[in-house]
């Protein structure tokens, strides 16, 4: 997702402090005794989409303990009518926005367990019903990171990916948009209509999302592989095809670089979400304000003339249905796997459409927000402590997790580091990851040892800071010093110089094994060097 507007994020986390002086870990709710496997979620509005008149959620769990006596679903704090386990009463308890399910007797390991839990109400969160830019009303899912639970019962964590079917009622002025492929819609004599919306692939619970509202909906025109649809407010309908031409080639373009689209429709909503843009699989939500200026606002996409930031926030996004959707982050730590890869595709695309001037310009300006952010702050990207989840959203898991990208490809190159990644999402699609299988993907496609790379780069903090000079050694020759003056460790990474002089510019590399190297080459008296001419490395250089 591109970064909020400003939201507050509930975090079910225990803190446990492992010694008087060390910082607590975020100790994370996953996957023991049970999952999720299946959701089917009936839910019906009231005709001004305030309310929720009925919802039957069936949770398909499977058992992964022996005797397990209670599933511990969370969930928030809409009344519940009723739950039946296999279609027998059960007894449940409901508290701290957790539902207790009681089973009749001990579950076997494997054993399949079907909890329907009747409810209604409005949910304090996570489906949004408010009146949208124009003042018509809507209802709109908005789930990142936890808050899912407030109308959907369900092991809130990303890991806890399952399959889900949405039946879905309200008044027939309006129109209704989920997950997956729509599989039926029906008028009924109440003036209401019923849409019913599948989603067979796996997918995260904060992926899991309804739009429903008095939507302007069309088809792009687009030569994309899979059907692409708006679904926007009456105002915006003017700005739509134009605002959205980006969506069809980024779809194209991360098809060919990593793999085919992962689902049967890209549906692009502008609707209630505290973000910039929430990448809920296949359908993705954009800000209400996307639109905003669209004929006026610089700078523009030369390609698309539309504002830079809609292009990019819609390749963001829809990067995210590769990385973030169809291959999810583990635990929390692992976020850089989805929000560094979304980043860094964004800029793969507009190095695409635009050119590698405009993609340096993106990836500085990216360079210059995480140099900001870590004079306040100094973090590793794989952050086991931060205790809120939103302050996940952060520079160091986007930009400067697009950077971690960036200098695999320089080490890499294009093929090699490409393949990787093909590699890597090959092996996670529809499922989990983390950092160390990333490694292990670009360490099987380039034969090289990665382990110090991501030591450094990903479970440590901080960036170089490289300082070079040179002396003469004799008769066309000099000696090159690169030292690091960070305070931390030395990175060793290789660096690429560029030796200027009067007869012209030759390259050479430093393989740094500490905080100072030197190189000794033929040379006249060097102009000067430029440290990293190709810009693959996240870094500062001073005199």
């Amino acid at each position: 997702m591109k970064k909020p507007l400003g939201r507050f994020a509930y975090l079910v986390i225990l803190l446990a402090a492992v010694s008087s002086t060390a910082l607590a870990e975020r100790r994370e709710r996953l996957i023991d005794g049970w999952r999720p496997v299946h959701f089917d979620i009936s839910l019906a509005f009231n005709d001004s989409l305030s309310e929720l008149t009925s919802v039957k959620t069936d949770v398909t769990v499977t058992v992964l303990k022996k005797d397990i006596v209670m599933i511990d679903l969370d969930f928030g704090k809409m009344p519940v009518k009723s739950v039946l386990v296999d279609g027998s009463v059960a007894r449940f308890a409901q508290h701290d926005d957790k539902l207790d399910v009681y089973l009749a007797g001990p579950a076997t390991v494997g054993q399949n367990i079907k909890i329907s839990v009747e409810y209604s109400g409005k949910p304090l969160d996570g489906l949004i019903l408010v009146k949208d830019a124009d003042g018509l009303p809507s209802a709109i899912g908005d789930n990142w990171p936890d808050r899912v639970h407030n109308w959907i019962p369900c092991f809130d964590h990303p890991s806890a990916k399952a399959s889900v079917r949405f039946t879905v009622t309200a008044s027939s002025r309006n129109s209704v948009v989920a997950n997956g492929k729509l599989e039926s819609r029906r008028e009924n004599s109440d003036a209401t209509t019923t849409w019913v919306w599948s989603e067979k692939n796996l997918i995260s619970p904060y992926n899991m999302v309804v739009a429903a509202g008095q939507f302007a909906t069309a088809e792009l025109k687009t030569k994309a592989p899979v059907p692409i649809s708006y679904y926007v407010t009456q105002s915006d309908r003017k700005h739509a095809e134009q605002g959205f031409s980006p969506a069809g080639p980024a779809v194209t373009l991360f098809g060919d670089l990593v793999g085919p689209y992962p689902y049967e429709k890209l549906a692009l909503v502008v609707g209630a979400t505290k973000f910039g843009g929430m990448e809920n699989a296949n359908t993705i939500v954009f800000t209400p304000n996307l639109f905003k200026d669209f004929l006026t606002a610089k700078p523009r996409s030369q390609r698309y003339d539309v504002p830079t930031g809609v292009e990019t926030v819609v390749a963001h996004e829809i990067a995210h249905q590769w990385f973030g959707d169809s291959v999810t982050e583990a635990t929390w730590a692992d976020l850089w796997l989805s929000e560094g890869f979304a980043t860094y595709f964004a800029g793969l695309f507009v190095e695409k459409t635009s050119g590698p001037m405009r993609f340096r310009s993106y990836m500085r300006d990216n360079a210059k927000a995480y140099l900001e952010y870590e004079k306040r702050k100094r973090t590793p990207i794989h952050d086991t402590e931060t205790e809120k989840l939103l302050d996940l959203l952060n520079p160091n898991n986007y930009e400067k997790g697009a950077w971690v990208l960036h200098s695999l490809r320089g080490m890499l190159g294009d093929a090699v580091f490409l393949n990787g990644l093909k590699q890597f999402y090959l092996s996670r699609r529809s499922g989990l990851a983390t950092s160390e299988d990333l490694r292990n993907a670009l360490e099987k496609v380039s034969g090289l040892d990665l382990k110090e790379f991501f030591d450094r780069w990903v479970y440590k903090s901080g960036h170089p800071i490289y300082k070079v000079s040179w002396t003469p050694a004799g008769a066309n020759s000099i000696d090159i010093k690169l030292q690091q003056t960070q305070p931390d460790d030395a990175f060793l990474t290789p660096v690429t110089l560029e030796v200027v002089t009067a007869k012209g510019a030759k390259r050479i590399k430093i393989v740094p094994t500490g905080k100072e190297s030197s190189m000794r080459i033929r040379s006249a008296q060097p102009r000067r060097i430029v440290v990293d001419p190709d810009e693959f490395i996240l870094k500062e250089v001073v005199e």
